[in-house]
């Protein structure tokens, strides 16, 4: 366990790096941006080269690595075999994809257009960001292939380091591009493309240095190609219904009065912040070690990831949470109010995000668990869940509350639905797999962070109320300095295992 952790920790180091590089992306936009319909364009011509990469890309890489994994799988062959799969359906669906511009346009805009809120000259634009955003998708599909064989092959840094290549690489360009006059906001689109041409060259220099199969191509049908396509489809299944969250989130908010598409971004991108930096760190190594512990028959193991891997969760984001919510406005504020963001962008903004940051921890540890799921060989469940909940859920809370409370509405169907996938998973978990958390698996650890929580939860709220100043920075630094303390303070004096066994190391380090 010991070792596991300290895995995630390097892998967690780089993805802080690589996920602030991303965010940076965010914050530029709204400094040149803000929340004009310019902004609007850039994500949503990002929407569905994202969408294929963390769906089909992610769906790719799990299944390849649970594969891979198997004693009966001829690895050179099924490292061709997986090649030529995912090479060939990536391009074939950006093509598709590419061949429909003008619907997928149509489904996000025709209602502003109708309404001449959105002009031909916004819509050509985004087109434009599309056509050059789009031919990223099969690069990046390609890199979550070559990264989930580094996985496999336990190089987790290489794999989380293309990250951080791709995302500095993004920002630098896209910045410099974007600020040439004839270039403007397409220089993002350019950008896209670009640093998904250097990510996947970075993976296939790094997998080529391991001397292990070779990669090429392979129209040979056996029963792992097979056993491929049995776990691809409810992955990817499983994986889409997740990110339709944002598909359905920028489909609803394009409805709404201009800078609601914007706001939406902006407030669940800063949610994901802290929550994917540790969710990411931990999928990306657990999977691999869940693969072979699943086939070492090694129960007592994964019943103790599973049961420790949601405590630590638990005990890292219901903090964040409680501090990203009484701090919202300032958060956006510090943030992201600079250049075109103005107060007025803050004001539609910190709402949403407020509401967005109740979903982090169950957001988080949807996604864990669910890979508890896939290395049981059960990736049929997930997609159930997320069905119900995504589509029908997600959609009703949207739907009954928009009207009344606008963009904030779409934030409570992420939130509300989120909850409710946590729920149905941890229970058939239970029941089928005998995975038990917190008060269930009889820890006691997990009765000792109920006070802390509670005391974080006050504190943190009259902190909000009383040590707020007219200056921002200083309403930033003073909440964040009681948020530490308070944090680290009530761990301790609770006796929260885990602090006290990283204070202990930190002070024998020290001490030498």
């Amino acid at each position: 366990m010991n070792r596991f952790i300290k895995i995630i920790g390097a892998v967690t180091i780089i993805n802080i790096v690589a996920r602030v590089f991303g965010f940076l992306r965010e914050v530029i936009i709204s400094y040149q941006y803000g929340s004009t319909h310019i902004a609007d364009s850039i994500f949503t011509a990002y929407t569905i080269p994202n969408f294929l990469y963390l769906v089909v890309g992610g769906a790719f890489t799990t299944a390849v690595i649970s594969i891979y994994n198997r004693e009966t799988t001829d690895k050179g062959l099924f490292v061709k075999q997986s090649f030529t799969i995912v090479l060939l359906t990536v391009t074939l669906m950006t093509i598709i994809l590419v061949a429909f511009t003008n619907p997928i346009m149509k489904m996000f805009y025709e209602e502003k257009m109708a309404k001449k809120e959105f002009t031909q000259e916004d819509l050509e634009r985004v087109k434009l960001l599309y056509y050059w955003m789009m031919p990223s998708s099969i690069l990046l599909v390609l890199s979550s292939w070559y990264s989930g064989l580094l996985n496999a092959n336990q190089k987790f840094h290489l794999s989380s380091f293309s990250i951080l290549v791709y995302n500095v690489i993004f920002v630098v360009i896209a910045f410099i591009l974007s600020e040439i006059e004839f270039i403007g906001p397409i220089g993002y689109g350019i950008s896209a493309l670009l640093s998904a041409v250097i990510m996947l060259y970075f993976l296939i220099v790094g997998y080529k240095k391991l001397n292990s199969f070779q990669v090429g191509f392979s129209f040979e049908r056996n029963i792992s190609s097979k056993q491929l396509w049995v776990m691809i489809l409810p992955i990817v299944l499983g994986g889409a219904t997740i990110q339709v969250y944002s598909l359905l989130q920028r489909a609803f908010a394009s409805t709404l009065s201009e800078g609601a598409l914007a706001a939406i971004n902006y407030a669940s991108r800063l949610m994901q912040f802290p929550q994917a930096i540790l969710i990411t760190a931990v999928t990306t190594v657990i999977y691999p070690i869940l693969s072979k512990k699943e086939a070492e028959n090694d129960h007592a193991s994964i019943k103790t990831l599973y049961s420790k891997g949601l405590h630590y969760l638990l005990l890292l984001l219901l903090p964040v949470t409680a501090y990203s919510y009484f701090y919202s406005e300032n958060l956006i504020q510090v943030v992201y109010q600079r250049g075109n963001f103005d107060a007025l962008s803050t004001a539609i903004t910190a709402p949403v995000f407020a509401i967005f940051v109740l979903s982090m921890y169950f957001l988080a540890a949807n996604t864990y668990i669910t890979r508890f799921y896939y290395a049981k060989g059960d990736s049929m469940a997930p997609v159930i869940f997320s069905l119900i909940n995504v589509f029908g859920v997600n959609i009703a809370v949207i739907m009954l509350f928009m009207n009344q409370y606008g963009a904030e509405a779409i934030a409570w169907g992420t939130m509300v639905s989120s909850v409710t996938n946590f729920i149905m998973l941890v229970i058939y978990a239970g029941v089928k797999y005998d995975l038990k958390m917190g008060i269930f698996s009889k820890e006691i650890q997990f009765f000792r962070a109920i006070p802390p929580m509670m005391i974080i939860t006050l504190v943190m709220y009259f902190s909000s109320e009383y040590l707020t100043f007219s200056n921002r920075w200083l309403t930033f630094i003073v909440g964040l300095a009681v948020f530490s303390a308070v944090l680290v303070g009530s761990y301790l004096v609770f006796g929260i295992k885990e602090v006290r066994e990283f204070s202990g190391r930190l002070k024998r380090r020290f001490i030498k």
